[in-house]
């Protein structure tokens, strides 16, 4: 069995995150994962919060804190999140490691050496009522193209427009406030990435035809326009400082590294934070370094991350002339709208992540966001659509089924699976059918094409309706009374394989409909279609339980609720 490395995105560390951000890299990341652990492989999943740059200072600073405290605080608050949606991270770490400092620090001095990195001397605001250069998200002032009065120096909020601290009308400093604000000569590290042009591109060409078309095209579209040498430090109290061994002078000045430069290097310091935890049993390097041969890596991201990863963090890692592993496939995701609009905490529109736990478990929702992630095209959460995926999907093809079978077994049969007879026509074709689905299922999950494999796990559901409805226990019974004993432990197979084979998207379910039967091994180890063909693996005389109401419907009142909190579609203007 293979390696399988695994990294979503990393969680930016100033706030709880909305359910597009969840879609479009941890939770894919997470449901792909578990699929590969029960195929037998070794997984190791990482992810992280991204602690670094200026909005972790200005999150801080509004909040009254010291900026470490405020990222251990928030990375807390964040993995509780992400724990509430039963995410299985073998390691959730932070980029402000001491391990990501350290990897940081060899990163930048190796590309030194090897003469791709340069410092250069740019003019850059300063305040003199702070002391200090100001990095572009420490100027604030009016939009010169929409008027918008909180404008950003790299970027207005309100019209998108790119900037420069310079463009702005009546710029103040973030900090203090001040508009006394002079532009002065200081000085920077750049990556020559115009020097690693050519290798990203013939790394890339090596990739791009198994990637999803969307990481590929943005990645082309990046090196068609050419690489730029970018400046990877900032002038912050808070980040991965400028080792004094290599730049006494910036080091002296306090320069940090950029966010966007040592962020994607966590992924390797997160892993070596967990190897760490356990030195004698877990090799860190084995994950990342001359790797090529042993391990397969996947990235998960939305697109706006794509080009760190597919262009930018490979630069670096070639630039170092060491062999740490680059990615093989990047499964990046379009985004998810609310009702065709932003999510917006400041307008009160859109569902983040810990409100929608409040709401409802889990399972809900990792379900209704992986059966329609936003694959091939951005696509819009509304409540008209979630409530009628739950009560179809979850309530009606799902949890009805369980609930059926197993209530009126009990009343007819006792708590013991039932014996009947022996399997008919009716039992073969269902055979054929679910083997076929599941090697369905199978090939759309290989394929990381998580709309298709939910469709297939969807119809592996209906496959047991339409049975239930054609051999009709109910009335079976009343002149075949071991005809209705086989449909019930054929259903209760059909159950215990649906435990199994959802476990990926809905775990928690899953969990409570495999403990609904006394098996002397009760694992979610992978059913082959061939194995699942014999729907066999609970047999009679196996206690059961009933478990409670797996999915409760959603009425109009709820839907009602959830509008009127979390705002609706939006009202024509």
């Amino acid at each position: 069995m293979a390696r399988h490395l695994i990294t979503s995105a990393l969680p930016y560390i100033n706030g709880i995150k909305h359910l597009g951000n969840m879609v479009g890299s941890m939770l894919p990341a997470d449901v792909y994962s578990r699929y590969l652990r029960q195929r037998g492989h070794d997984v190791l999943y990482i992810c992280a919060t991204d602690e670094h740059g200026t909005p972790a200072e200005l999150a801080a600073k509004e909040q009254g804190l010291p900026v470490d405290e405020f990222c251990a605080s928030a990375h807390d608050a964040q993995k509780a999140v992400y724990d509430g949606f039963a995410l299985a991270f073998d390691y959730f770490g932070r980029s402000s490691s001491q391990q990501n400092v350290e990897i940081t620090q060899h990163f930048a001095r190796k590309l030194n050496e090897n003469g791709f990195i340069e410092e250069r001397a740019i003019r850059q605001v300063y305040s003199p009522a702070d002391g200090r250069f100001l990095p572009d998200r420490y100027v604030e002032g009016t939009c010169p193209h929409c008027g918008y009065d909180k404008a950003r120096g790299d970027q207005c909020e309100n019209c998108t427009r790119v900037l420069d601290p310079t463009d702005l009308i009546e710029p103040r400093s973030a900090i203090s406030g001040s508009t006394d604000l002079e532009v002065r000569e200081t000085k920077h590290l750049f990556l020559l990435q115009s020097k690693l042009q050519h290798e990203v591109e013939e790394w890339v060409a090596r990739h791009e035809e198994e990637w999803p078309q969307l990481a590929a095209s943005i990645a082309r579209k990046w090196l068609n326009e050419g690489l730029h040498d970018r400046a990877i430090t900032r002038d912050l109290d808070w980040g991965v400082p400028v080792p004094a061994d290599t730049w006494p002078d910036l080091a002296a000045e306090g320069k940090v590294f950029y966010v966007w430069f040592d962020a994607p290097i966590e992924y390797i310091g997160a892993t070596k934070e967990w190897a760490d935890q356990d030195p004698e049993n877990r090799d860190w390097k084995s994950w990342w370094y001359d790797a090529d041969d042993t391990v397969r890596y996947t990235e998960f991201m939305a697109k706006d991350n794509v080009p760190f990863h597919t262009v930018m963090f490979p630069a670096t890692e070639l630039g170092v002339r060491e062999p740490w592993k680059k990615v093989d496939y990047v499964k990046a995701f379009n985004w998810l709208t609310y009702y065709g609009g932003k999510f917006s905490t400041s307008q009160k529109r859109g569902v983040f992540t810990d409100q929608a736990l409040d709401i409802l478990p889990a399972d809900y929702w990792r379900y209704f966001l992986i059966a329609n992630a936003p694959e091939s095209d951005d696509s819009s959460f509304t409540w008209e659509h979630f409530t009628a995926t739950v009560n179809k999907d979850l309530a009606d093809t799902l949890g009805n089924f369980v609930n059926r079978v197993l209530s009126f077994s009990k009343k007819r049969f006792g708590e013991a699976v039932p014996a009947g007879g022996e399997p008919g026509e009716a039992e073969t074709r269902l055979g054929t059918e679910i083997a076929t689905l599941l090697a369905e299922y199978e090939a759309q999950m290989e394929a990381l094409q998580f709309r298709k494999a939910a469709a297939a796990l969807r119809a592996l559901w209906s496959a047991g309706n339409s049975y239930l409805e054609e051999k009709a226990p109910w009335l079976e019974i009343k002149t075949d009374k071991d005809g209705a004993a086989l449909t019930l432990r054929t259903a209760m197979n059909l159950i215990h394989l649906y435990a199994v084979v959802s476990e990926p998207f809905i775990p928690g379910t899953a969990a409570a409909m495999r403990q609904a039967f006394s098996l002397e091994e009760d694992t979610a180890t992978w059913i082959t279609p061939d194995e699942a063909r014999a729907l066999t693996t609970v047999a009679a005389g196996t206690p059961f339980t009933v478990p409670p109401v797996l999915f409760a419907k959603l009425t109009d009142d709820d839907l009602d609720a959830y509008k009127e909190r979390f705002g609706g579609e939006p009202q024509p203007a």
